[in-house]
């Protein structure tokens, strides 16, 4: 079984640098412009991908929740539906910043949160496709837009172990290119409550699944830690300022965040290795100085039987090693013998 998606030509793997995605989510606050400059700054920071959301506000939320008063200080409208509204994206929008993606060289997907949006999406063709957590009982939707053949992100948060196998089992034979993050849906969660060894149990109960991490924690060390237990997919919000209006802003990285998470992250696949241990032309000038060798202690005459007290152990790191010291004992040296000289093998011969 190969554990491997790809995404717009891009093929994500073990065996890959981690795919890194700038979760834009509606931190564009219905702006295009914004937007824009969002996709601009994520390609400078060397992320592979942003992701949008898409919703058709009428057919996700109830005319209850619709309509019902909103009066929190992230509202862009006097309801929640005008709320929402005002964050969506229509067609032209999309041709628009599709375009921009194109031009810029950065990979744009989006997350449909319903039957409406996953079509509105299809017609244009985008490289991938992503599940809420949210999302993820809902199987009626995921066998939807599996069915389009595009690589599948499933997020997991909020899911037990059953929820995923069956989201998992309903993509499976409709469409093999699957990727299954684990997600915790705080916004942020508690650190206790990231539980990044989820990781590991995914890579086992899902051997052909590529596995990620779309983490709302605050910074970038728990995206590291995700990687090197096999992580290959980095889903993170993206902001330009997180003082800007709106729920995900707070706990989104900047420009700054962005660029050190990529970096590092490309490190961390560098400096995990093989696994053979080795000795570096790097090391040698260090161990030089640090490292340790055999000398004799004080003046000795040719014939001396060598004891304990005869002999030391002192840097620099040119002589015979340590480790070797108990093999000199009982010997007798061949010749006259100064403090501080280097010994060897050669310079003693067996006690008659």
């Amino acid at each position: 079984m190969r554990r491997e998606i790809e995404i717009d030509g891009v093929r994500i793997a073990d065996d890959e640098p981690c795919y890194v995605i700038a979760e834009i989510g509606h931190n564009h606050q219905g702006r295009v412009e914004q937007c824009k400059e969002l996709f601009r700054v994520a390609k400078l920071c060397g992320a592979n991908a942003v992701k949008l959301q898409k919703r058709d506000n009428r057919a996700v939320f109830t005319r209850e929740l619709y309509d019902k008063p909103y009066d929190s200080e992230n509202a862009f409208g006097a309801t929640y539906g005008a709320h929402r509204e005002a964050l969506e994206f229509g067609h032209d929008e999309h041709v628009e910043l599709i375009a921009y993606a194109r031009e810029i060289g950065i990979t744009m997907f989006s997350t449909p949160f319903d039957f409406q949006s996953a079509d509105f999406l299809a017609a244009f063709d985008l490289p991938a496709y992503k599940i809420a957590s949210g999302d993820l009982t809902n199987i009626p939707l995921i066998t939807h837009v599996a069915a389009f053949g595009k690589p599948l992100l499933l997020s997991t948060g909020g899911a037990t172990m059953d929820d995923v196998r069956r989201a998992y089992d309903a993509v499976r034979p409709l469409n093999g290119q699957i990727a299954i993050l684990q997600c915790t849906a705080g916004y942020p969660p508690a650190w206790a409550e990231l539980n990044l060894r989820v990781i590991e149990t995914y890579r086992t109960a899902f051997p052909d699944a590529v596995v990620g991490l779309s983490s709302h924690d605050s910074g970038i060390a728990m995206s590291l830690v995700g990687y090197v237990l096999g992580a290959r997919i980095i889903e993170k919000h993206f902001t330009l300022n997180r003082a800007m209006k709106g729920t995900d802003h707070a706990f989104s990285l900047e420009h700054s965040g962005l660029e050190k998470l990529v970096r590092d992250l490309t490190r961390a696949r560098t400096a995990m290795g093989d696994g053979v241990k080795r000795r570096y032309v790097s090391e040698e000038q260090p161990l030089y100085k640090m490292g340790k060798k055999i000398v004799v202690a004080r003046d000795l005459p040719e014939g001396h039987v060598l004891a304990a007290g005869d002999l030391a152990i002192k840097s620099p790191n040119d002589g015979l090693p340590p480790y070797e010291f108990d093999k000199l004992l009982g010997k007798r040296v061949r010749r006259r013998m100064r403090a501080d000289e280097n010994i060897s093998f050669a310079d003693v011969r067996d006690h008659d």
